[in-house]
Parts: structure tokens; sequence; C-alpha cells
């Protein structure tokens, strides 16, 4: 089906690992139609206090959030998995209009229906300013880093 999202639940540690790095690299791209492909037709979502269902919304949110959050780049790590669920912590860093660095504290809860795609995802998420000279994550994550934990500061 083109629709399939390999790797297919129930997940294993390394087909775990793999869909939390091609989520990361995915939305690495801030293409929104890209990202949305990875989600059901129906998928709901939490995003902090926005509430989002389906493909369409999730591309009109997205691309809202990549107009406000500048140079958008972003770190996942596994946190736990189960059959078809996911705890993922993340960190990214972006900057405003202004000029203002920030880097987002959160953790997701996924779940994937059988083909591998999304149906659920719930964000919580905090921001904290940051100095540019204070920036640990600049673009996508090199191959070499892939698997390797986020620091909690």
């Amino acid at each position: 089906m083109p629709d399939d999202r390999p790797p297919y639940p129930p997940f294993t540690l390394e087909t775990a690992g793999q869909k939390v790095q091609a989520a990361e690299d995915a939305w690495n791209t801030r293409d929104p139609h890209l990202v949305a492909q990875a989600y059901t037709p129906d998928s709901v979502w939490r995003n902090r206090d926005r509430f989002v269902t389906g493909r369409e919304e999730i591309i009109a949110f997205l691309t809202d959030k990549w107009e406000r959050e500048l140079d958008y780049a972003l770190r996942k790590s596994l946190w736990g998995f189960r059959e078809n669920r996911m705890a993922v912590r993340f960190q990214y860093e972006w900057h405003d209009a202004g000029g203002q660095w920030w880097r987002s504290y959160g953790n997701e809860l996924w779940e994937f229906d059988e083909r591998g795609l999304m149906r659920r995802r719930e964000a919580s998420i905090n921001d904290v300013a940051i100095g540019e000279a204070d920036r640990r994550i600049h673009g996508p994550r090199p191959a070499s880093e892939h698997g390797l934990d986020v620091p909690l500061r």
C-alpha cells in the first residue's frame, strides 16, 4: 500500500529507534506535506493547547508553526515503547522574528496503526529563552549521531 510507513508495530528496540529517527528526519525538513504523510488521514493530535484532526489540519498547523519558529532544528529520543505505542522526548531550537532564540523541551505519546502510520500524537512542550551562543542543535542530526540521547540541559 502506498500509505504504509514501515517499520510496523509491534515494535522492537531496533524498529522503535528507526521510527523515532524517521520522524526526526521528516520534521527537520520543515515540509508540512511530507510530515503529514506519516499520519493517518484522521490522525488526532494534542499539541500544547491545540487540538488538530486529520492531515489537512496537520499541514495547516505545521505551516503556521514553521512560519513563526524560524531555523527550526529538532532532536528526538526514544523514552519507551510497547506494541504499537511509544513515548518520546525531544528538544528543538528556533528563533522568532525578533531574533530571540528558544529551546523547546517536550514529551510525546504516539500510537500507530497496523500500517505504521501514527494515528494519535499528544505533545507537552515548554519553551526556554536561550542566547544564540547557547545553541547546541544546528540543523539535522548527522548520521554519526543517530540513536544518541538528547542531554537534559
